[in-house]
């Protein structure tokens, strides 16, 4: 029960406060807010819901850490070094114990360039095979872009690529906690990585699981994919709470809602538009109207139309 009121107070925290407008919500830090503890040793640091600008630093997916008893382990790098060296002054007022092990989540920028902070202190950076590929290939590119909106914030930042991979299920002991990390099937990016703490019940979803703002639909995203492997695997761990990539901690509830179910709507609406014998350009049209509550609703919802039909036109 008192682990439901926890995450009950967290909701009611982010329905008055999470919003894609509000540029900062922890001036003192680099980190958009300030870690909350979501189920006892479980902490995240939740972000913005916006895209990635100078005033949040970047910090706009979710970082969180795990108190084992015999170390930390830190789910995402953070957006550069000195966002990732703010997330570890919150780590130790909160335990001794040193980090041990980061998870990237994916290859994304806010997953992994405060990576080399990390690395700097002698500490395993762990990811997905794919999500270390797609790094790899693109990691100037997104450092160059970081340094673009971040400026003077992304002052020691450097590229560096995890020391560990997995490829399905990477085990992790550690104190009093078995932590694993799962690739349970194509998602919203390649390499996704979610982290499943059966003891306890949490997921940390990364970016299978959207439910604030809108799920971002990539050229390269099956939605289908996506859909069989939330609506089969990740499902199927029967979490009862949930971190997701972007967003305050949640249940499946919500993030079916927002994530399976939106899928299936824009799915279904550009068939009967290709039906239809709809175009791409009249694609972008479709009615989107029930998720315009999501944050990024305007950034993203004629660009996941568009890409859903390319994706849906030779199905």
């Amino acid at each position: 029960m008192r682990n439901m009121g926890i995450l009950g107070l967290l909701l009611l925290a982010g329905a008055a406060s999470a919003h894609e407008d509000i540029a900062d919500l922890y001036p003192q830090s680099e980190l958009y807010a300030k870690p909350v503890e979501v189920i006892p040793y479980v902490w995240s640091a939740i972000g913005a819901t916006a895209p990635p600008t100078y005033d949040n630093s970047g910090h706009n997916n979710n970082l969180s850490f795990v108190v084992t008893g015999d170390g930390v382990v830190v789910i995402n790098g953070g957006a550069s070094a000195r966002l990732a060296a703010a997330l570890h002054d919150e780590i130790r007022a909160v335990t001794d114990q040193p980090v041990r092990l980061v998870i990237n989540e994916n290859g994304q920028g806010h997953a992994m360039l405060g990576n080399s902070y990390w690395a700097a202190q002698g500490v395993d950076i762990l990811a997905h095979e794919d999500a270390i590929e797609v790094f790899a290939k693109d990691g100037d590119f997104i450092l160059q872009a970081m340094r673009g909106y971040n400026r003077d914030k992304a002052e020691g930042t450097e590229l560096a690529l995890p020391n560990l991979s997995f490829a399905d299920r990477h085990v992790v002991e550690m104190g009093e906690v078995t932590l694993e990390v799962l690739h349970l099937g194509p998602a919203h990016d390649p390499g996704d990585a979610q982290v499943w703490i059966p003891q306890w019940g949490i997921v940390i979803a990364g970016d299978i699981a959207f439910h604030e703002r809108m799920p971002p639909i990539f050229a390269e995203t099956c939605t289908s994919c996506w859909i069989e492997t939330f609506d089969g695997p990740f499902a199927d761990l029967g979490a009862t709470y949930v971190i997701p990539g972007h967003g305050h901690p949640t249940n499946m509830a919500q993030v079916t809602r927002y994530t399976s179910d939106y899928l299936k709507d824009l799915r279904a609406r550009i068939g009967e538009h290709i039906e239809a014998g709809g175009d791409l350009a009249g694609a972008f049209y479709v009615d989107q109207s029930r998720w315009a509550r999501l944050d990024t609703f305007e950034e993203l919802a004629t660009k996941n139309a568009g890409r859903v039909f390319e994706e849906m036109e030779w199905e």
